[in-house]
């Protein structure tokens, strides 16, 4: 496989995608990767499933089968940069689960900053009262998903020829 480096911005991340090809946001925990999809607009995210994290290459061949599935062009990996704004050992090992990912897939990635996005997750299903045992179900793919779309919000004045 080849071995891509993480573009620099999600416009460009755009600006590389095949007409109608989707973006995939992924949160990547310890135990869990939460994954969202676009629309194939590149306006909308969605939360799509939270993965339980095993060894690399099972979690990566997971990837693999929704990337074929869905159409995936590009990946938006949130990055969990600390509030003020310096990367922890949790960003390190975020940049190098990118690295790994793309070793085993040829895909286009970038990093999008995730502060607060598990909480904006959180406080969304506490409006929309959903109890806790089904937050804890959601989560990770809730905060996927708002870091898609955030990505998603960035680019969209650059892409009109969509």
């Amino acid at each position: 496989m080849s071995h891509r480096k993480p573009v620099d911005t999600p416009s460009d991340l755009a600006a590389s995608l095949a007409a109608g090809a989707r973006l995939m946001g992924l949160d990547v925990g310890a135990a869990t990767i939460g994954v969202a999809l676009s629309d194939p607009g590149l306006m909308i995210a969605t939360p799509l499933e939270t993965i339980r994290r095993r060894r690399f290459r099972d979690d990566a061949a997971h990837l693999r089968r929704i990337i074929a599935e869905h159409a995936v062009g590009g990946v938006v990996i949130g990055l969990p940069i600390n509030m003020n704004g310096s990367e922890g050992p949790r960003c390190q090992s975020t940049r190098q689960f990118a690295v790994n990912l793309q070793a085993a897939i040829d895909i286009a990635a970038t990093f999008w900053d995730e502060r607060l996005s598990t909480v904006a997750a959180e406080r969304a299903l506490l409006v929309a009262d959903v109890s806790r045992k089904r937050r804890a179900e959601v989560i990770d793919k809730m905060a996927a998903a708002y870091i898609l779309q955030g990505a998603l919000d960035s680019i969209a004045p650059s892409i009109s020829w969509r």
